[in-house]
């Protein structure tokens, strides 16, 4: 899942970008309304996450703007708690208001929430990801093979999430480490491998055929290969 944070205060920021990325998702952040409204504009995400307030073009602005061209879930947080904000933030478009200060556990509970009720129309089997017995459940965070229950931590659920959305095409460490890790891939570091390495032992050793493949000189691929 890949969300945009729009947010000027750039500790607080940093503090939902940094949490939400242990949680598993894809996380970009903006720092003003114009860099953000850009951004909606010519990207593809799950969900938003807009501050009220932004310098630039304002939290109400930027939403009544996305709204025009898109039904991505929207929660707006706010330092206003008056009812009328609230109200006007929610009659622009928002899905979900969360007025600061905020507990983390709460936003993630509400980013959860606007996850599963955008997935629940298309119907429960629309919202897996399928390679041959390995089911990935994004919206309920939940991966089983041949039936069983397979527990990630959140930074293996973000990796395995992303190879079976795009399952056959061939992924490199560099685009891994900048989907997955924020991070520029640096050749002395060994994260992409490790975190691969522990993926397999999970999803592919205890059964018969695996669906992890290394592609040498390039990256890696989940595919189901014919025996």
């Amino acid at each position: 899942m890949k969300l945009l944070i729009v947010e000027d205060e750039r500790k607080a920021a940093e503090y939902l970008r940094k949490g939400l990325t242990e949680e598993g998702y894809v996380v970009e952040v903006a720092h003003d309304g114009v860099d953000g409204l850009h951004k909606a504009s010519v990207n593809t995400y799950d969900l938003l996450i807009l501050d009220g307030q932004l310098p630039g073009i304002d939290g109400l602005a930027m939403l009544s703007a996305i709204r025009q061209g898109s039904d991505v879930p929207i929660l707006m947080l706010t330092a206003r708690a008056r009812v009328e904000d609230r109200v006007r933030g929610l009659q622009a478009g928002a899905d979900d208001y969360l007025t600061k200060p905020y507990a983390f556990s709460e936003l993630v509970a509400r980013v959860q929430v606007l996850l599963r009720r955008r997935g629940g129309p298309r119907g429960p089997e629309d919202a897996l990801y399928r390679v041959a017995e390995l089911e990935v459940d994004p919206i309920r965070r939940k991966v089983t093979r041949a039936g069983q229950r397979i527990d990630l931590t959140p930074k293996e659920f973000g990796l395995l999430t992303l190879l079976v959305r795009r399952q056959g095409e061939v992924l490199s460490r560099t685009e891994i480490a900048e989907q997955v890790w924020d991070m520029n891939f640096d050749s002395e570091t060994n994260v992409v491998e490790v975190a691969i390495r522990r993926l397999r032992v999970k999803i592919d050793q205890p059964f018969e055929r695996p669906l992890l493949h290394t592609v040498r000189g390039m990256g890696y691929v989940i595919e189901n290969r014919p025996a």
